[in-house]
């Protein structure tokens, strides 16, 4: 019998040069670094071309993307002025072919300018208005939008301007269906036992403390998942050792109660692993977790896209899950009214009155109308039935679709010779 032909003509595979990318995303608490995080959990996926990813900035979310394949990451100047030389001389360095950027406008801007395609993902377009324009890197090469349940007027002139505009569902990564023990643990009227606390990146420009926010909000949600019963709680976010270690030995807290940072896996974990979460509402956090089913309450907004965040969390499970700060702290509808002016002017409102509140005489005050609010919320949310309505209503593939940007952009690899 003859040799096959098929095996005797096989050749080895031709060897790709890897494709350098670049990654950054915004200095912004730890949402940028998730979705970072979930595309290059997509691009694993892929098979060619090969990609050597570095980093610019996103100092504050590295830890969350220690466990990517990560070549180094590289500071950039706080100077603006310095900015796009220093830009220039990454891409001249690194050899970069394309950028992956997540919020961080300024830094697209400069890639473009460096002749960098840039994938731009802004999971926030609800959010801007006529002054953000000049901000947004509205000539990105692709501009992914991510899906939201509403989007204001004021937001679709702007939008209507991206050049390279691509509508994309949930950057998050792919969620597990929960097992059937876990599933039924979740059940509507089920007591919640072990709690996990997110605070996010508790980072942003412009936040002269960031420790104002947490010293009114973990005493608070402490001392209300102890009177509602929880056993076992874990405090998420980067915050100072010292400094939790103050708020929880001051505070009637849940028996086993621990705290430290974690890493995207191991909060996604975590999370699986909960009864119920309670987060300052960033929308990765509240996507990520309605996609593992997870009894999720809102408390109260950081910034300016958390008080939307909440509102549509709230809205798509028909039940009020959100904690208010009172009124005598902020009222939303006048930070809201800010917005017209620019992002940064209702930031300026918010940090304020939180940081007012922090070292303000009513301070107590403040923390037990928090605590009775996390404890409304927390009855509350027994009569929910599904948690992944806000999750369901944007879709989860926005990660796979962002890296098929990339790959198109990139186009076909060549072969080394």
């Amino acid at each position: 019998m003859p040799p096959n032909a098929a095996i005797q003509s096989a050749a080895p595979a031709p060897r790709l040069d890897p494709v350098t990318v670049a990654l950054v995303g915004a200095e912004f608490g730890w949402g940028s670094s998730g979705k970072l995080s979930a595309v290059l959990s997509a691009l694993r996926d892929r098979s060619t071309p090969p990609l050597r990813f570095v980093g610019m900035a996103s100092g504050l979310g590295r830890p969350l993307l220690a466990e990517h394949a990560v070549d180094g990451w590289y500071d950039l100047p706080d100077d603006p002025r310095l900015l796009g030389p220093a830009v220039g001389e990454f891409v001249r360095s690194q050899g970069v072919r394309a950028a992956v950027v997540v919020l961080d406008g300024a830094a697209a801007q400069a890639l473009l300018a460096a002749r960098v395609p840039t994938v731009f993902v802004d999971s926030l377009p609800f959010l801007w208005s006529e002054g953000d324009r000049a901000s947004l890197p509205l000539d990105a090469t692709v501009y992914c939008a991510q899906k939201s349940v509403e989007l204001p007027p004021e937001c679709r002139a702007v939008l209507a301007d991206a050049r390279g505009l691509r509508w994309v569902e949930a950057v998050i990564t792919r969620p597990r269906a929960p097992g059937p023990e876990r599933g039924a643990r979740r059940g509507a009227g089920r007591p919640y036992r072990r709690a996990l606390v997110s605070l996010g990146g508790l980072r942003a420009p412009n936040l002269a403390d960031p420790e104002h926010y947490p010293r009114l909000v973990v005493p608070a949600a402490l001392e209300a998942l102890a009177a509602h019963g929880i056993e076992e709680v874990h405090l998420a976010g980067n915050l100072p050792g010292d400094l939790v270690g103050r708020l929880v030995d001051s505070s009637v807290a849940p028996p086993r109660t621990t705290a430290g940072p974690l890493g995207h896996g191991a909060f996604l974990e975590r999370l699986d692993d909960c009864d119920v979460l309670l987060t300052s509402p960033g929308l990765t956090t509240l996507l990520e977790a309605g996609g593992l089913h997870v009894p999720t309450l809102c408390l109260p907004p950081q910034n300016l896209s958390q008080i939307f965040n909440g509102r549509y969390h709230s809205r798509a499970l028909g039940a009020p899950l959100r904690v208010l700060w009172p009124k005598e702290v902020l009222v939303e509808d006048e930070v809201l009214a800010l917005r017209s002016k620019g992002e940064d002017h209702a930031l300026e409102r918010i940090y304020g009155a939180i940081g007012a509140a922090a070292r303000g005489d009513g301070r107590q005050d403040v923390r037990r109308a928090l605590r009775d609010g996390v404890l409304d919320a927390l009855r509350r949310s027994a009569d929910v039935e599904r948690w992944d309505a806000l999750t369901t209503a944007v879709g989860t593939r926005g990660a796979a679709q962002v890296a098929d940007a990339l790959l198109d952009v990139l186009g076909p690899a060549a072969p080394l010779p």
